[in-house]
């Protein structure tokens, strides 16, 4: 049967368009759990049913912890049915920072995993409004804990979905939290089903394609776009990469997706030499980065294009994706289709030619509706949103990153990028992990500094200092350099350089 091309105005209409057009595939996968198309929409349906019917939740927020499970596509995607929006909540989050984004959101019910339902009750200290939490699945803790899993089996399935304009919001999602507190990105349904289709025509996904999860969280992205595709999802919940190898054979997937971190320590297995991909025909990366040497010696071991994307919480997410037949080494690709780029100067604010450096603005169907709680909109109104990224494009349109505005800084003038010297440092054979902040100068404006994991303990750090500094302009040189145990990271790995400036030296050496 021809699989249809239109695109449905609802975000819970993916699931009912491929429960109807292919309803006995294999939607979503892991080792313990296997729902066809149809079995998913049915399920949807009843959740949709809680919502409306058991919690009264139409029109308010419920927030769903982002586990890697097939748990959350039901409720994902049945909350959004039941016509409430979800809020996507990363299960990294603990404290103050999850307390934070519960109380932006304004939700006053939470589905959670097992593993957060302690931090949970915890933060519900400062989220007075959060008046109900509850568990996925049923509590392995015997504590008898109400699950949303049980309310879905032995509640009745909507029969009719409540009207709702493309331009209403279904889902919130968080922005990273690397530079400040995060911020509630409202996605309207038109962003998140317009993004689905751009990615899965980007990552040339179809209704063939077996998309192998090796994320440690389910990411919104991926579910879309493999739903729009009409495409299996197998989940990987082992971190360890050679795993995700064996299961991607196991299941035939055609598509590997992981982070940097996890491909990077793939890349530097011992083991790889022994580890083949017998079916997949790319490997995608996002998040944050994937250094060139790790990209270049996955696509030479395995055969297949290592590449990556970029986009933010606030383009639902993806912008750009590298071509997988066509890839360019280091850059994130062109725009998505229906999507314009440019860059402009990050003082005048004015459009910068082809190949000068600049901050990054996106603009497209894709761009969200706007940041919870009053905090300014990024978006001129001329629909250009500012990304707070450096970088510049291509003659042929491909983008490559240099930096986030907020990282990079003036020495001498001189825009410096923390990017591109830990690039060099990276490259040293004493360096294991390596991250770059500036150090305020007084006569120069900042210099840069060097935190470094090295790769055994009598690693010689002047002469570390020394040869990248041999590499690097005037401008650019290290005025110190620190050995530390790890680089602390998000959980996407970004580098975390607020925390390393509260550690490094107010002025230089």
């Amino acid at each position: 049967m021809a699989e249809p091309v239109a695109m449905p105005d609802r975000l819970d209409d993916l699931v009912r368009a491929a429960a109807q057009t292919v309803p006995h595939r294999i939607a979503l996968r892991d080792k313990d759990t296997q729902l066809s198309y149809a079995e998913l929409d049915a399920q949807v349906s009843r959740c949709a049913g809680v919502v409306r019917n058991h919690w009264h939740a139409s029109g308010g927020v419920i927030a769903l912890v982002a586990a890697l499970d097939p748990a959350f596509a039901v409720a994902y995607y049945g909350i959004v049915r039941g016509g409430a929006s979800v809020a996507i909540v990363n299960a990294h989050l603990r404290g103050e920072n999850l307390a934070h984004v519960l109380r932006l959101s304004g939700a006053r019910i939470a589905i959670v995993t097992h593993e957060m339902r302690d931090r949970i009750q915890e933060a519900r200290r400062w989220v007075p409004e959060l008046t109900e939490v509850l568990l996925t699945r049923g509590d392995a803790g015997g504590t008898g804990a109400e699950c949303l899993e049980d309310l879905v089996d032995n509640h009745a399935p909507v029969t009719a979905t409540p009207p709702a304009s493309a331009d209403e919001v279904a889902c919130i999602q968080f922005t990273s939290g690397t530079t400040g507190p995060a911020k509630g990105v409202q996605l309207s349904h038109q962003n998140l089903v317009t993004n689905a289709h751009q990615v899965a025509k980007a990552h040339r996904l179809n209704g063939d394609a077996v998309m192998l999860n090796h994320l440690p969280s389910f990411h919104p992205m991926h579910l879309n776009a493999g739903l729009a595709a009409m495409a299996t999802h197998v989940l990987c919940r082992s971190a360890d990469g050679a795993d995700a190898v064996d299961e991607a054979n196991n299941y035939g997937a055609t598509h590997f997706y992981s982070l940097p971190v996890r491909l990077a320590r793939l890349a530097a297995d011992p083991r790889l030499p022994g580890l083949r991909l017998a079916t997949v025909r790319t490997i995608l990366s996002g998040g944050s980065a994937l250094l060139p040497a790790a990209a270049e010696a996955l696509s030479a071991h395995f055969g297949v294009a290592a590449i990556q994307g970029y986009g933010l919480a606030e383009t639902s997410p993806l912008t750009h994706g590298d071509l997988p037949e066509r890839p360019t080494v280091g850059s994130v690709g062109p725009p998505v289709e229906g999507t314009e780029c440019r860059t402009v100067d990050v003082d005048s604010r004015q459009p910068l030619p082809v190949g000068e450096r600049g901050e990054v603005q996106v603009r497209g169907p894709q761009v969200m509706r706007g940041y919870l709680a009053g905090v300014d909109n990024p978006i001129d109104r001329d629909g250009w949103l500012s990304t707070g990224d450096i970088g510049y494009i291509r003659y042929d349109g491909v983008l490559f990153l240099v930096d986030r505005t907020k990282d990079v800084f003036k020495c001498d003038n001189w825009l410096v990028s923390p990017s591109e010297i830990e690039a060099v440092l990276a490259r040293h054979s004493d360096v294991a992990d390596c991250a770059v902040v500036d150090v305020p100068d007084p006569f120069r404006g900042a210099v840069a500094y060097a935190f470094i994991v090295p790769r055994s303990p009598d690693a010689d750090l002047g002469r570390v200092l020394e040869e990248a500094n041999a590499g690097l302009s005037d401008f650019e040189r290290l005025h110190g350099i620190e050995a530390v145990d790890a680089i602390p990271r998000s959980p996407n790995g970004k580098i975390l350089r607020r925390d390393l400036r509260a550690r490094a030296p107010h002025t230089p050496d």
